[in-house]
């Protein structure tokens, strides 16, 4: 026999061994897979099924029959919230962004939707959500944008916030903790919220220091009083109103001489419109222009907070932003 030969027939018998040996394990392989699958689909099964979930808001009722995954927020209180909770945002406005949520404006993935006041709703739409939380703000388009998933309204009144403003956030944030299956993470944050206000609380009760909140807005300034957009700064921080008038809505009274004299507030807390609308630097007391702020007890005492106008003015109702409030708040009353 040739060493060619010899060579074949050794090649012809090694693959029959190779191959017998094949077919033998086959069974086993075959047994492994379903073992596989059968354990797959009774880890699947022994999930608990979602439940659904019906939200009762000033537009309406609405349902809930699955985990959402892909969430847009229209709002950016709503970012906030979600971002607390740890849950992704497929979709957001992002013309006026804290700085606090400042990494989803950098985020590629995060779809831009448009104007916070004026959403697009073909944008929203190409972001395919199953849930889109909404505000007053976007309120006239609930019905547009409930055809596209089920929408959720936060039922914050930016205009008047005198009355329920912390609870109503604290409820908001459990909502979507049972929404989301977050419900121990949601509780914690609530329970983290209102312990800052209590503390809030303590820290400013009693004291006579009465404060003035100011709004700039090109060079001009308006005041903002216990019925107002800032009103749970003082119904539920305990801050004593140096507003002698009503100063209320969403843009607050225009300061006239007369009303600087009458208030002459203790403490001034200055909100800079201006600085968020045209993305510059905000104001502060080398900046400051008006002479009438100047002369009051606060100026002179240096009990002047320029506060963080992104937190106060563009949120000012989720658990970061109400964070960052109370902490100008209290800065009023320290020296």
């Amino acid at each position: 026999m040739s060493f060619n030969h010899r060579q074949r027939h050794w090649a012809l018998a090694l693959l029959m061994s190779v191959t017998f040996a094949i077919q033998g394990c086959q069974p086993q392989v075959e047994e492994s897979v379903a073992k596989s699958a059968q354990l797959a689909a009774t880890s699947q099964s022994s999930l608990p099924a979602y439940q659904a979930i019906t939200i009762q808001h000033q537009l309406g009722s609405t349902v809930i029959n699955k985990l959402p995954q892909r969430v847009v927020a229209l709002d950016m209180n709503e970012v906030d919230f979600l971002d607390q909770l740890g849950i992704p945002v497929a979709g957001m406005p992002k013309d006026f962004v804290p700085h606090f949520l400042a990494k989803y404006k950098r985020a590629s993935q995060v779809v831009d939707t448009g104007a916070i006041v004026q959403p697009n709703l073909e944008r929203v739409h190409a972001a395919k959500p199953d849930l889109i939380l909404i505000t007053s703000l976007q309120a006239k388009h609930y019905k547009e944008l409930s055809e596209i998933a089920p929408t959720i309204h936060f039922d914050v009144d930016y205009r008047d916030s005198r009355v329920r403003h912390i609870e109503v956030v604290k409820e908001h944030l459990l909502s979507l903790g049972r929404i989301f299956g977050k419900q121990a993470l949601a509780k914690q944050k609530a329970l983290e919220l209102e312990a800052k206000v209590e503390e809030a609380r303590r820290i400013i009760q009693g004291r006579p220091e009465k404060a003035l909140i100011v709004l700039h807005n090109n060079g001009a300034f308006s005041s903002f009083g216990v019925q107002s957009r800032y009103g749970f700064v003082f119904n539920a921080l305990n801050v004593k109103s140096a507003s002698p008038k009503g100063a209320t809505g969403l843009h607050g009274q225009p300061i006239s001489s007369e009303f600087i004299r009458q208030a002459n507030p203790d403490v001034i807390y200055i909100v800079d419109r201006t600085a968020v609308m045209e993305h510059r630097s905000a104001l502060n007391a080398e900046t400051l222009g008006n002479p009438l702020l100047r002369q009051t007890n606060a100026w002179k005492n240096g009990r002047v907070v320029f506060a963080d106008s992104e937190a106060w003015y563009v949120t000012a109702a989720s658990p970061s932003s109400l964070a960052l409030i109370i902490d100008d708040v209290v800065a009023g009353y320290q020296n």
